[in-house]
């Protein structure tokens, strides 16, 4: 049986989701999304969508979330799209076993402003058993009815700032895009909703399954300027101009792999600056990520597309689909056979 062996590189989070379940049990976060009517759609399902990666990334369930209308179990949303909701909003109690772990307010441009009662009471309730709460785009209005924004900072769309001043003088709406107190997590918008429930990833599941998430979920986040190329580290900025060409070098040399002495020519230093310039930087040795980097794009090949093994193998530099299935089960736990089985029956 072969050895097994991990990505030790930035790699790792680019394929977290193929890579073997951990032995470890983690407890399952459960999270209910109050639907008001003409909601965001693109906000809630920004934040949903990062729930349901985080699960695929780690291979296991984190999260569960649902899905809670306040009167009716089908609600319009601002697109005009009539939405099935799992429950409505008496169901959603603290006695019994759809209790949520966290309860987020999703509103939207057109949605109501003025207090519902059943829902400032339901937030009370669960406020006082300490529950996490929150709200996105002025869906966090809600959490202010009920008193429970006092002194606190929170995010809320810009054009509901003038609302929130005039009606709650006591609480603290903000200019971020997302904030995330003790207990009370709130975001402006669609993007923010994202970056919110990242964060909230983060701080729940570690730096590393946040990473994995981001790199799927916002690998084209817009910048400054709107033609710059996504992530990848090549184009990272903060790292030296010579790693940076060794790793495009590197990429752009996948089929007929480069020595580490030839890429060292190329970028006009020295093998010993380059691996330096790894270990400093990626925390591995440019050999290590090279061979990363090339069963990275094998995975790729094998599961998007019906090339045979053997030519996957020669598109990724190795001389032998032997050699090459060998390197694919210690990387990914499973044969590049049994890999395309399982995505094909999943």
């Amino acid at each position: 049986m072969g050895q097994s062996r991990q990505f030790t590189s930035s790699l790792r989070d680019t394929n977290r989701s193929f890579l073997p379940a951990p032995d470890d049990e983690v407890e399952v976060l459960n999270v209910a999304f109050i639907l008001l009517e003409h909601f965001s759609l693109v906000s809630f399902t920004s934040a949903a969508d990062a729930l349901v990666t985080a699960n695929l990334v780690t291979t296991s369930q984190r999260f569960t979330f649902s899905t809670v209308g306040v009167q009716s179990n089908r609600v319009i949303s601002d697109l005009g799209i009539e939405i099935p909701t799992d429950s409505v909003l008496t169901d959603v109690n603290a006695d019994t076993a759809y209790r949520p772990d966290m309860l987020l307010v999703c509103g939207g441009f057109r949605s109501q402003l003025e207090a519902i009662p059943d829902l400032t009471r339901l937030l009370k309730k669960l406020s006082r058993q300490g529950l996490v709460l929150g709200g996105i785009w002025n869906g966090v209005i809600a959490l202010a009815h009920a008193g429970l924004l006092n002194e606190k900072r929170y995010a809320l769309h810009p054009d509901n700032h003038a609302f929130v001043r005039e009606n709650f003088p006591l609480s603290k709406v903000t200019d971020q895009a997302f904030v995330i107190e003790e207990k009370v997590i709130s975001a402006a918008g669609p993007s923010s909703a994202l970056e919110m429930m990242l964060s909230v990833i983060e701080e729940l599941q570690g730096k590393d399954v946040f990473r994995a998430v981001r790199e799927i979920l916002a690998c084209d986040k817009a910048t400054q300027r709107s033609d710059e190329p996504m992530f990848n580290p090549a184009s990272e900025p903060s790292l030296p101009q010579t790693l940076r060409d060794t790793l495009q070098l590197m990429a752009g040399n996948i089929e007929e792999p480069l020595t580490i002495n030839e890429l060292a020519t190329w970028v006009g230093s020295s093998r010993r600056r380059i691996e330096r310039l790894f270990q400093t930087h990626l925390n591995t040795s440019p050999s290590r990520y090279y061979l990363e980097l090339r069963m990275t794009h094998a995975r790729r090949l094998l599961l998007q597309s019906s090339d045979s093994i053997a030519s996957v193998a020669a598109a990724c530099g190795f001389v032998t689909a032997t050699h090459f299935s060998h390197c694919f089960k210690e990387f990914f736990g499973i044969s590049p056979t049994s890999a395309r089985r399982r995505q094909r029956d999943s």
